[in-house]
């Protein structure tokens, strides 16, 4: 995480999509420490926001400051079923240098690869357990798991990079109770700044505010 203070704020921020339709239109919002509900009608740009905070939109105007790294759930999360579940947390490259430094292959080349990150797999297997995936293999695929679980797994590899900033966006729409719960619990043990778009009133009572988002 960032050393400096965590802070995450939008001003006159407008967007519109091709056909014209706004979705924005000099919005002004911040959100500070702690976990933050977004909520609001279908259609009134909830989604959108998120991706626009993430990077992965454009804005058509404004400014979007953010101090931080930044980790975005989407509501839809696609993992490609070949994929083993280290490459889909983002730590395959680190554990391959990590075994062959341990088989004794010296390259400074897998030295570097591993930096400071020498517990990372233990890390890794610590935070699956954390959210109920204790029974998946490093070296299963995407295939072999749940599409909850998958969502679970997307959920894991955000917290392994120890973002600043968390957005979640409908986060417990594919999971049944048991990882609903799991997901809650994360939620509670959150330090940094998060914001969660949900219609999941139990997920909205674990959060210190709410926003609504209404007409852009």
């Amino acid at each position: 995480m960032s050393s400096f203070p965590t802070s995450l704020s939008c001003t006159s921020l407008s967007f519109a999509w091709p056909d014209g339709t706004t979705v924005f239109d000099d919005l002004q919002v911040a959100f500070g420490p702690g976990r933050t509900g977004l909520v609001g009608v279908n259609g009134s740009g909830k989604s959108t926001l998120l991706k626009l905070i993430a990077g992965e939109l454009p804005p058509a105007d404004g400014t979007i400051r953010v101090t931080g790294e930044v980790g975005h759930l989407p509501q839809n999360v696609t993992l490609d079923t070949a994929l083993r579940v280290d490459e889909a947390l983002g730590i395959a490259a680190t554990r391959a240098a990590l075994h062959a430094i341990e088989a004794g292959d010296a390259a400074e080349e897998h030295f570097d690869v591993v930096g400071d990150d020498w517990d990372v797999e233990e890390r890794a297997l610590a935070m699956l357990g954390e959210l109920g995936l204790g029974h998946v293999e490093l070296d299963r695929t995407i295939g072999e798991v749940s599409g909850g679980e998958s969502v679970l797994l997307r959920l894991a590899a955000l917290l392994l990079r120890r973002p600043d900033i968390l957005l979640l966006d409908e986060p417990t729409n594919n999971l049944d109770l048991y990882a609903r719960r799991r997901l809650y619990a994360a939620v509670e043990a959150w330090s940094g700044v998060m914001v969660v778009v949900s219609h999941d009133r139990e997920l909205l009572d674990l959060v210190d505010q709410i926003a609504d988002l209404r007409s852009g």
